[in-house]
């Protein structure tokens, strides 16, 4: 009686597990906590990828606070400023190009961002990525191709971004 007890309570498990094996777009959870992301092989469902030209900004340029506008602490290499009426904040974006770059803790880029800022500056089609402190934190991003980044939402954070 207790082993027919417990198929069936793993029954519900079992389901869950293989509808979300069959489904390549079904979102998963990220260890980071409030994440939900797509799959890794393009986003959520019905998401476009975005072409847009990058700009890079760094603490101790003039204007750059220690805060993003949500009042949460600028990430190094995470933290990213949008048009707020392109991509929502709390947006968490996919930039396939920034995988394998160095971060600043000496491990290597996943090309997640997290859209947690806006500037005056950034309209339209455009995003601002947050290199870390000084100008020196720039040189990682300098080989790639700023004016076509491609950008993908993949899901939402609550609170403030991770701090690494």
């Amino acid at each position: 009686m207790r082993r027919r007890l417990a198929a069936l309570a793993a029954l519900p498990l079992l389901a869950l597990a293989t509808s979300a094996q069959a489904s390549s777009e079904a979102p998963i959870s990220d260890p980071i906590g409030d994440l939900i992301v797509g799959a890794m092989t393009g986003g959520l469902p019905g998401t476009p990828a975005y072409r847009l030209r990058a700009t890079l900004y760094h603490a101790g340029a003039v204007g750059v606070g220690a805060l993003d506008s949500l009042g949460c602490k600028v990430v190094a290499m995470r933290t990213a400023a949008i048009d707020k009426t392109l991509i929502p904040r709390r947006t968490v974006l996919f930039i396939k190009e920034t995988v394998g770059l160095p971060m600043p803790d000496g491990g290597v880029h996943d090309g997640y961002w997290y859209a947690s800022d806006v500037g005056g500056a950034i309209k339209g089609e455009k995003i601002d990525l947050f290199t870390g402190h000084g100008r020196a934190s720039m040189k990682p991003m300098m080989p790639l191709n700023l004016s076509e980044l491609t950008v993908t939402k993949v899901g939402q954070f609550k609170g403030c971004p991770p701090a690494q």
